[in-house]
């Protein structure tokens, strides 16, 4: 088995359907990860040791997902010298807005990438990008990839059309 490139980390189980999209995406396209729970209020020491050792095991990139008061991504952020890819999880008392402004509004100097409320596919599919752009194999993936979503989009037009 290929060492993991991209560390997936969530505050909770209850997080685990949003994230997985993520793992499913990256194993489409052949992309070694490892996924922890690791929640930025109740295993802080872990989370901290988790983030600010992934570069010297080799992760190049962390998405971390996290719902409600979501400090998961921006404390992993502070951890470490690498991107960090941010998903807020939909939560039942304010729909996943309250992680979404939680992620986006991170201070100055500790950037962390944001995408859609519920959006693991997107945050693997970026991170794969991110990846990308140093491996030309995978960057053939991306392209062959965008090219079949086209397809799909183009050929939806049959069933709207006159």
């Amino acid at each position: 088995m290929k060492k993991p490139i991209v560390g997936i980390i969530m505050g909770s189980d209850s997080d685990l359907p949003t994230m997985q999209e993520a793992a499913l995406i990256l194993d489409e396209f052949g992309v070694p990860y490892e996924m922890k729970i690791t929640s930025a209020h109740r295993t802080p020491n872990f989370m901290a040791k988790y983030s600010s050792s992934a570069l010297k095991r080799g992760i190049k990139i962390i998405i971390a997902g996290a719902g409600g008061a979501a400090h998961l991504p921006g404390m992993s952020a502070s951890h470490t010298p690498l991107p960090v890819i941010g998903v807020p999880i939909k939560t039942k008392s304010l729909d996943g807005l309250d992680s979404l402004l939680s992620i986006a509004q991170m201070p100055g100097g500790v950037p962390v990438a944001t995408v859609a409320i519920g959006g693991g596919k997107n945050a693997g599919l970026l991170a794969i990008q991110m990846l990308a752009i140093s491996d030309k194999g995978l960057m053939k993936k991306v392209i062959e990839y965008k090219k079949k979503l086209e397809k799909e989009s183009l050929k939806k037009n049959k069933a709207v059309s006159n």
